[in-house]
């Protein structure tokens, strides 16, 4: 019985969270001011930096 009863809660309640989740990551990615954010991260690699040693 108690099987079943998690498999249900799983099924039902468990893709919900999921499917919350997933928006929620997929909506921070996307907000207004990620832009500036994700292009500092892309150009950082470039950035020189002064190496002592």
């Amino acid at each position: 019985m108690i099987y079943e009863t998690l498999r249900h809660f799983a099924d039902s309640w468990g893709l919900v969270f999921m499917s919350v989740t997933f928006l929620v990551l997929t909506g921070w990615a996307f907000r207004r001011g990620a832009r500036a954010h994700h292009d500092a991260a892309a150009r950082m690699i470039f950035d020189e930096e002064k190496i002592d040693g």
